[in-house]
């Protein structure tokens, strides 16, 4: 993996600067690799898709090469949203799946996200065997043995179709309310499906930056301080409801009807409160999200669970606990009866049933709710261990509740901090949250302070 320096390697897939780390030569080696390892129990035919970035093209051609060269059929899905190639992944019955995005990363980047047959990404174990035969050897069709590729044009709609199928939509009731929703899809994946979806339920759209053309308006990631616009267009058209997406479609932010971004965190929450009413169950969601989604669990009286960040951790956290929803608390909601995996287009239609049902705005549901102030920051990644952080934060911090699966979270009733390495960037986060922003902002500077200090040794 030496000459792989540079590439970020995570249960995310493989990412890194296109150009850089991030070259065609790479992207066929992976590639061919994860066809080589998924074709290994006879079924040899990979769904492929992309979102739009600038380089998506020139990397699906090589991936396709790749694929070929080791006897597997491309089922090519074209520009879809990654929950969609995670779909048709299960529709096809293929032995797996590779997104070409690197989801809300920079216009620079892009990536390989690895999806197993059973839809989900490939786990730590999964990718760590897949890899080996980056070292060990991949084996080569020979000419008679050439993989071909197809197309499917229709992964999009059946994924809109099953959205719509959900049991606790009201999709009669939706569409008699005619919403006014206000919709910015970042030039990304999420231009068709989310005016596709939005219109089947009965939505009156104002959209903006919808040219899936990947030359992206604003930073991808779909936090509040990045929905400026959403928010002004949600402010001028009276709208109900705001929805930005990142480019490839798995995380869903909202803006409410007041015209303010109330941060990515509460679309999980509110997609819980809907799923909860019809279906109690565990709820399971990664250590870096708000306290929002857990007093929501609390309130309807179902188990709450901690999983490792990242989707598969958490998708497969929730199919050991039986939860009926989960996800992440950055916009990913996750909602097993359409499948295990972050799926904004089910988000949008999960809030939408819940204004419906609470014949009220939103923003009145979360004025109601207990509020909270979460801050996010991140510092380069030292290059030393950061074992000896972990201890010195938990001395300094005894009275707190230490949960150690992924990094260091401290825990106290109305407060909570969490430090550790991003899979997807050569940076460590910390994230903390309590009731007010100057009691967050400290909980990050105490974090922090042991991690500067390494850093400047």
């Amino acid at each position: 993996m030496a000459e792989f320096t540079g590439l970020m390697v995570s249960v995310s897939g493989v990412r890194g600067r296109v150009g850089d780390a991030l070259t065609p030569e790479v992207m066929a080696r992976f590639a061919a690799a994860f066809g080589a390892w998924a074709s290994r129990g006879g079924v040899r035919t990979v769904v492929v898709g992309r979102d739009s970035r600038v380089s998506g093209p020139m990397f699906t051609r090589v991936v396709h090469a790749a694929l070929q060269s080791v006897g597997c059929t491309v089922i090519d899905v074209g520009m879809a949203p990654t929950p969609t190639i995670q779909l048709a992944v299960e529709h096809h019955h293929a032995a797996g799946g590779l997104a070409i995005t690197a989801s809300h990363n920079p216009i620079e980047w892009n990536a390989l996200k690895f999806i197993g047959p059973s839809g989900l990404f490939l786990s730590a174990e999964e990718g760590a065997a897949m890899r080996r035969l980056l070292d060990d050897g991949i084996p080569r069709a020979t000419w008679d043995r050439l993989g071909d590729v197809v197309a499917d044009e229709g992964a999009v709609d059946r994924h809109v179709r099953q959205v719509l199928a959900l049991p606790w939509l009201d999709v009669e009731g939706i569409r008699a309310r005619r919403f006014r929703v206000a919709l910015d899809c970042c030039h990304g994946a999420g231009s068709g499906i989310m005016p596709a979806l939005l219109t089947a339920l009965g939505c009156e759209l104002y959209a903006i930056h919808m040219e899936a053309d990947g030359r992206f308006h604003r930073p991808p990631e779909p936090v509040a301080e990045n929905l400026g616009e959403l928010e002004a267009l949600v402010r001028a058209t009276g709208a109900d409801v705001g929805f930005a997406t990142d480019p490839d479609v798995d995380r869903l932010a909202l803006v409410l009807d007041d015209g303010r971004a109330p941060g990515e965190d509460w679309t999980l929450a509110l997609a819980a409160r809907t799923v909860l009413r019809h279906a109690p169950g565990p709820v399971v969601t990664n250590l870096s999200t708000s306290k929002v989604v857990a007093d929501v669990a609390r309130d309807a009286g179902v188990p709450f669970r901690f999983a490792s960040v990242g989707e598969v951790n958490v998708a497969l956290a929730m199919r050991d606990a039986g939860a009926t929803i989960g996800g992440e608390g950055n916009g990913g909601v996750i909602l097993p009866a359409l499948h295990l995996g972050r799926d904004a287009p089910a988000g949008a239609a999960l809030l939408l049933q819940l204004m419906l049902e609470e014949g009220r705005s939103l923003a009145a549901v979360v004025a109601e709710r207990p509020q909270y102030v979460i801050v996010k920051d991140k510092l380069d990644r030292p290059a030393a261990p950061l074992d000896a952080v972990y201890a010195a934060l938990r001395t300094a911090f005894p009275d707190a509740a230490a949960d150690t699966q992924d990094g260091l979270r401290l825990d106290w009733p109305d407060r909570w901090v969490h430090l550790r390495p991003s899979g997807t960037e050569p940076i460590v986060r910390v994230i903390a949250e309590a009731p007010t922003g100057d009691e967050a902002r400290a909980l990050v500077a105490r974090a922090r302070a042991p991690l500067d200090a390494l850093s400047t040794s």
